[in-house]
């Protein structure tokens, strides 16, 4: 017979070995946690910004008695209410590892959303909510953010496929920041790089087994990083959820192999790591 204390640690899920602390975070640089998945907390030169919210120990559908779906293999680095003020919310598309609505429900409903076209009936409780297709840009504050290309599908549920997806690419004076929200391998990103390099891609590198037309391999991530010029490269979307077959510690292993000697450009790899570019 098991003891109560033996289920209890079984079904424990482990901390973050890193926690990050936003209040020490000086507003003359670029600075960002990876809290987990495709959640990453920044504070780019004074605004900040939180993207793809997924920080519950669940994802998945609520059925009155809870939420099923994945369960978290490691705890969210920050919780909702221990996040700073946002200044921009930024959504990719409407899978609930990317879009949580138990996680927005606890985020300030003033704070500005950007997300993909066919999204905004899920963030009616937000003020401020804009919708971009491919190309588009808007202006929050001082950001500009547009809206760019991504191989990967919106569908929330099974009837809803008219949803978009993409990713953002972040200017702020001379700087600029990638997230490429959820994508399988593209080369659309060269122009981005042609047109003036990237401080910063968020690059997704899981969930490719057996997803490779949807999700990145690490190695295809890589030369997506290449392509966009991206001086540093975040890589995110894995060893937070079980949602593929490959082992949870793979595709960072993989990842960092393929960047070989310019492996110093891969930043804050475990959960809850933080990054900062003076």
């Amino acid at each position: 017979m098991v003891s109560t204390s033996a289920a209890a640690a079984r079904h424990r899920i482990p901390p973050a070995r890193h926690r990050p602390d936003p209040g020490t975070w000086r507003n003359d640089r670029l600075t960002l946690a990876w809290l987990g998945h495709a959640t990453v907390l920044i504070n780019f030169f004074g605004r900040w910004i939180l993207t793809d919210p997924a920080l519950r120990n669940r994802i998945g559908v609520y059925l009155g008695v809870g939420t099923v779906g994945p369960r978290r293999l490691i705890q969210p680095a920050l919780r909702t209410r221990e996040l700073p003020r946002l200044d921009l919310l930024m959504i990719s598309h409407a899978h609930m590892d990317h879009l949580d609505q138990g996680t927005l429900r606890r985020i300030d409903a003033e704070t500005p959303v950007v997300a993909s076209r066919g999204t905004a009936d899920l963030l009616t409780r937000f003020t401020t909510v804009a919708e971009l297709s491919w190309g588009e840009r808007a202006l929050i504050g001082d950001l500009q953010v547009e809206s760019i290309p991504a191989r990967h599908w919106g569908a929330r549920m099974i009837t809803d496929r008219n949803r978009g997806y993409g990713g953002f690419l972040l200017d702020h004076g001379e700087h600029r920041i990638l997230f490429t929200g959820d994508t399988a391998y593209t080369d659309s990103y060269k122009d981005i790089g042609q047109e003036r390099p990237v401080d910063l891609a968020i690059v997704p590198i899981g969930a490719y087994d057996p997803w490779i037309a949807n999700h990145a391999s690490p190695e295809q991530a890589w030369a997506m990083s290449r392509d966009m010029r991206a001086e540093y490269v975040l890589p995110v979307h894995h060893s937070t959820f079980r949602l593929s077959r490959e082992p949870a510690d793979e595709p960072i292993r993989r990842f960092i192999a393929a960047a070989g000697t310019e492996s110093w450009r891969v930043v804050a790899t475990e959960v809850g790591s933080t990054w900062s570019l003076g």
